[in-house]
């Protein structure tokens, strides 16, 4: 990619204002499903394809620290990413790709530390050179408990893990960006520009404490140490609020490097980020709308030479549908290289300085993140304010939501302008990429095979020194490379430390109503509500949960919000639950109905079990419903299983469904009457 000429084209005018093209950005797609060598085949084929780094997507068991074979892995192997339990697998993963060469993204947080040293562990056997190696663990604790739902340990733990890594990698791979403090799920959660900003500013600021107070870097490296702290963001389609969020996450981050931490050196006070633009804003309804929107979110990323990404990685323009296809990913990619090498976009100094629109833009959003960033502050900083900080990004959320469903938020295709063409693009079989249901068998049969072939004794020995490390403050980074050659698995390393740290469970930001604004529809719902309850003789009790290991709990947080805000009696315990814990609660609370929240692809298994345990316990004559990301042959296996409802993101008036919700309990009740 060194090669910036441009077939065609003029040479290039020398002035002031345009000079030879700029590097471009690293071109990367998020890929990653079903097996290690399936991917590895997808990634050697986007390689050849003029793709500069790879960006691994785990699937979930990986990312929460579970082994293919344990129970909350169940329905969720390669779904969402690829599964990853040993250095077998990377080995396979990384199969005639030389790391020494390649830029690796890896989205991983809570097993960061893990996945990084199977990563280097491989790299040694491939005889690379450890100060070669380049590329980013995601690693943002904070953000997985406001936003992904990935984590494991409680906050002080895992910043220390965070903080384990940062002092290994400027020592030992000191081109690698231990962590990139990612902003991306705190706007897929809804955060306002302001907030997105101070929330990842926040926790920044937590990790670079950590690290000082850690003991393990010298006063005199610690430039170097800030230096290396990235940051992965999210770009939406509001254009010039996104450029501006850019410019002004420059500003800010260069002014807290020297005011607060005293870093002279300027270049390594520079705003380093890479971007997945925004998935939450990709519709089902009119799905070919979604390239327009792709493109316009790279430009905020883009146009703005002194805050361009260093990296970018985009969705493919189906990614509502399903998992996206080859050529997908391929269309996204050739989007990046029209942008990089056909325009003279590379050409031109900063086509924005000197704006009086843009410079006032950036002020105002820089005020309020400086204002937000100071109540964090005096709260005690980002790990102690994840309460607040997920309230308040529900509440957020609430607002954008109900102004897509009001229409104050135009959404083409999905409020406006809905009558449309039957899609070519997404029609017939094979429009989307599916996982063969087989697929988990054979990778539980695999993890079993390398259990058997290890030295037990090694592994054993390599825990208990992870296990010695941890509680001793040592760095878990080198008993972790230890332990990745001697074979053991991505669940056994995260049982040895959930054994130390022990777990956490994070807030759900859904026990205070968010006011609607006593909206007529709402009002409407509520008297309903009232009726029906009076009819069943107690409050309408409404259960949802969220089954398995999906964290994505935007969805379902906003359907409890807004049950709540109805008037119904709501059951939320939050994310990671297994089917025996939802019946258990439905059974407790006495639930009218059952909603399952579940966006992982992993509907089919965990609904199935779901009512299998209803049916076992007695109750099977409660209705249950399903939200999600469901294709329509899906759609007709749930309703055979006795799903009585499903809804998928073009059901995007919440208080409907809540009416709907209403007339389906009164209806069971006057059945059973």
């Amino acid at each position: 990619m060194k090669n910036d000429k441009r077939p065609g084209s003029p040479p290039c005018p020398r002035t002031p204002y345009q000079h030879a093209p700029d590097p471009p950005w690293i071109f990367r797609t998020y890929a990653g499903h079903s097996t290690a060598e399936k991917s590895n085949a997808l990634y050697r084929s986007n390689l050849a394809r003029g793709q500069t780094g790879l960006s691994v997507a785990f699937d979930l068991p990986t990312q929460t620290g579970y082994d293919p074979d344990h129970i909350l892995a169940r329905g969720e192997v390669g779904k969402v990413g690829v599964p990853i339990s040993h250095l077998g697998d990377m080995r396979q993963l990384f199969s005639e790709i030389p790391l020494e060469k390649m830029n690796t993204s890896m989205t991983i947080n809570a097993p960061a530390a893990w996945l990084l040293a199977m990563y280097v562990a491989l790299a040694d056997e491939q005889g690379a050179d450890r100060a070669l190696l380049q590329g980013t663990t995601q690693n943002d604790l904070i953000k997985e408990y406001l936003s992904r739902g990935t984590y494991i340990f409680p906050p002080g733990p895992s910043l220390r893990l965070i903080g384990d890594m940062i002092a290994w990698c400027y020592r030992e791979v000191p081109k690698w960006n231990p962590m990139n403090v990612c902003s991306y799920h705190l706007q897929e959660a809804g955060a306002t520009p302001e907030q997105e900003l101070a929330f990842a500013l926040a926790t920044a600021i937590s990790v670079l404490d950590t690290v000082k107070a850690g003991g393990q870097v010298p006063d005199e490296d610690f430039e170097i140490v800030a230096s290396r702290i990235s940051f992965f963001v999210n770009a939406g389609v509001r254009f010039v609020t996104e450029l501006c969020k850019m410019r002004s996450f420059t500003k800010l981050w260069d002014q807290i490097l020297l005011e607060r931490y005293g870093v002279q050196d300027k270049k390594a006070r520079r705003f380093r980020y890479g971007v997945q633009v925004n998935s939450l804003g990709l519709t089902e309804q009119q799905p070919e709308n979604n390239v327009y929107r792709i493109l316009i979110e790279a430009l905020a990323v883009t146009l703005s030479k002194d805050a361009r990404c260093r990296a970018l990685q985009l969705p493919a323009w189906n990614e509502a549908l399903g998992l996206p296809r080859p050529w997908d990913q391929q269309w996204s990619l050739r989007l990046q290289q029209v942008l990089a090498y056909e325009t003279d976009l590379l050409e031109y100094e900063d086509l924005f300085d000197g704006s009086h629109v843009v410079e006032a833009k950036v002020a105002d959003l820089s005020k309020g993140a400086l204002e937000q960033l100071a109540l964090i502050d005096a709260m005690g900083g980002a790990q102690n304010t994840i309460d607040y900080m997920k309230t308040e990004l529900v509440g957020s959320n609430a607002k954008r939501v109900r102004s897509v469903e009001t229409g104050d938020l135009t959404v083409v295709g999905v409020n406006r302008w809905t009558d449309t063409e039957v899609s070519p693009l997404s029609a017939g079989e094979g429009s989307i990429e599916t996982v063969d249901p087989r697929l988990e068998a054979d990778v539980v049969a695999r993890l079993k095979a390398w259990r058997e072939a290890r030295d037990d004794g090694a592994v054993q020995a390599a825990l208990a020194d992870l296990q010695a490390a941890a509680r001793e403050g040592r760095n878990v980074m080198e008993p972790s490379i230890v332990a990745a050659k001697a074979g053991v698995t991505t669940g056994e390393w995260a049982g040895a430390l959930r054994a130390v740290f022990g777990e956490y469970r994070g807030p759900t930001g859904v026990a205070v109503v968010v006011s609607t604004g006593e909206a007529e529809d709402v009002e409407a719902v509520k008297a309903e509500v009232e009726r029906v309850s009076k009819v069943l003789g107690r409050t309408l009790t409404y259960l949802v949960g969220k089954p398995g290991l999906d964290g994505h709990s935007n969805g379902a947080e906003q359907i409890a919000t807004r049950a709540r805000a109805c008037g119904m009696e709501v059951v939320y315990d939050g994310i990671r639950s297994t089917p025996e814990e939802i019946v258990r609660r439905a059974k407790e609370s006495r639930a009218h109905v059952v909603g399952l929240s579940i966006l992982s692809g992993s509907h089919l298994d965990l609904v199935q079990e779901v009512i299998r345990v209803m049916r076992a316990e007695g109750l099977g004559d409660i209705p249950v419903v399903i939200g999600g990301i469901i294709p329509d042959a899906d759609a007709l296996i749930l309703k055979q299983m006795g799903v009585a409802r499903i809804y998928t993101p073009k059901d995007f008036k919440i208080t409907e469904i809540m009416g709907d919700v209403v007339q389906l309990v009164e209806a069971t009740a006057l059945e059973r009457a």
